[in-house]
């Protein structure tokens, strides 16, 4: 009965048809979605009350942005009013937004700026390990709570596997306030599984954001020189960070069943920054519209020059490929970064069986060799860039919590665009000649893949 994705539920049904007991096990673990509109209808209606208490901001930060500054938003402008429209993100301006290079960075900026927290700070995360840079955190967080900030801290029950019972109750009794989002007894049997919350976010004092693709792991910081690990983070400084604020609180209101009183001292940030940039945020999950996919879509057939794409899983829906091979066949520069090794077998065999129709079609492919590039950015022209927590692959467009900033900026996009060629210079361009001398095993197991990518 569900057949919003057709090529899913084949996948499904070709899977117990030839595998009938291991298939039927496999659908029943992570394919049922019975569960689905019932769990998320009570976050659907918290969601619209969160929204109702800063409804009015985000209308009027909205429309006086666009009224503003309409001209510098010219071609993304339906992008823009969708967004709006669909997921009640605002375009907003007056802020100030710093790329962060790995997690050597990140984690600087993250202790710097915590370091002077006055009212709160809201945490959010995929994976958060009970490692060295974990503890530092937790350290920080804890000494915080004791000064009077208050501190909640959101994290996924399976990324986080690793968190462990020693350190949750460490920051408990400190003063932290935690919870996991879709909590799962039995992860084996989870389908919950499914529905992760892959966001990667801290909101300090309702002005100031930490967002990307780094979570808190040692790993992030590259402390071993055979793995290298490379990775793009956001500072973001203004009135961006409100929309985060609404993404923090209804997940949390979601994840603890709760619904406290949501003061003006969590969206309180006035003024704005000299820098001025625009930026909209774009949020997906299984309780809302497919925003992060649909805007991805619009800004690639917005491009005009160039798209520079790097992502670490590439296992695009067909509306994404379609629209590469539609710019590049027009003539546009379309360059695609991605890991020459992934760390799943099956979704780097999926992946490799779409680089083939992207050469022929006069995408270019890159394979970074350094290290394993775990990035999610877009460059689009010279006005726009998105840096996010969404890999280009059906789980992030369709079943995860994932959230991307979308800034509409010519310094931002050069900057980003002057990573982009600095790290061609670890990677290795692969043609279409090359690539079609594979073997016929090799080719055949990828495109068997292939067809399981939309259930991995």
């Amino acid at each position: 009965m569900d057949t919003k994705n057709t090529s899913k539920t084949l996948a499904y049904l070709m899977l117990i048809i030839f595998l009938p007991i291991v298939g039927i096990i496999i659908y029943f673990v992570f394919g049922v979605n019975y569960r689905k509109n019932k769990f998320y209808t009570f976050k659907i209606e918290r969601n619209e009350k969160v929204y109702n208490a800063i409804q009015t901001f985000i209308q009027e930060t909205h429309h006086k942005a666009l009224a503003e500054r309409s001209e510098e938003v010219e071609s993304f402008i339906p992008m823009i009013n969708f967004l709006y429209n669909a997921a009640y993100s605002p375009l907003t301006q007056g802020n100030k937004v710093e790329i962060l290079v790995n997690g050597e960075e990140k984690f600087k900026k993250v202790f710097e700026v915590l370091k002077n927290a006055r009212h709160h700070i809201h945490l959010e995360y995929y994976i958060y390990d009970n490692d060295i840079i974990g503890n530092r955190l937790a350290d920080l967080l804890i000494q915080k709570a004791k000064e009077g900030v208050i501190i909640r801290f959101l994290y996924d029950d399976m990324g986080s596997g690793k968190i462990g019972k020693k350190l949750l109750n460490r920051l408990k009794e400190g003063g932290v306030q935690t919870s996991p989002v879709n909590k799962i007894t039995f992860k084996l049997l989870a389908n919950r599984g499914n529905y992760r919350d892959h966001r990667k976010i801290i909101i300090v004092d309702g002005r100031e954001v930490f967002t990307g693709g780094i979570n808190v792991s040692d790993k992030y910081i590259n402390p071993n020189p055979w793995q290298y690990w490379r990775d793009i983070h956001l500072y973001i400084k203004g009135s961006g960070a409100y929309y985060f604020q609404f993404l923090f609180w209804t997940n949390w209101i979601f994840a603890t069943e709760k619904f406290p009183e949501i003061s003006r001292d969590y969206f309180r940030y006035e003024g704005s920054c000299p820098e001025n940039q625009l930026l909209q945020v774009a949020a997906s999950g299984p309780d809302t519209n497919p925003a992060i996919m649909l805007s991805t879509n619009s800004a690639i057939l917005s491009a005009r020059k160039k798209i520079y794409i790097v992502t670490p899983y590439f296992v695009p829906v067909e509306t994404i490929i379609n629209a590469i091979k539609q710019m590049a066949l027009a003539g546009l520069d379309v360059r695609l970064m991605v890991p020459k090794s992934g760390d799943s077998v099956i979704v780097n065999a999926a992946a490799y069986s779409y680089y083939e129709e992207l050469l022929e079609n006069k995408v270019r492919i890159f394979f970074y060799k350094k290290g394993f590039i775990h990035a999610k950015t877009m460059i689009v022209d010279d006005h726009f860039a998105s840096v996010g927590t969404a890999n280009m692959d059906v789980r992030s467009q369709e079943l995860n919590f994932e959230v991307n900033t979308l800034i509409y900026d010519q310094k931002t996009n050069k900057k980003l665009e002057e990573i982009f060629l600095a790290d061609m210079e670890d990677c290795e361009e692969i043609t279409w000649e090359q690539w079609r001398k594979r073997s016929k095993t090799k080719v055949f197991f990828e495109h068997l893949a292939r067809l399981l990518s939309p259930l991995i």
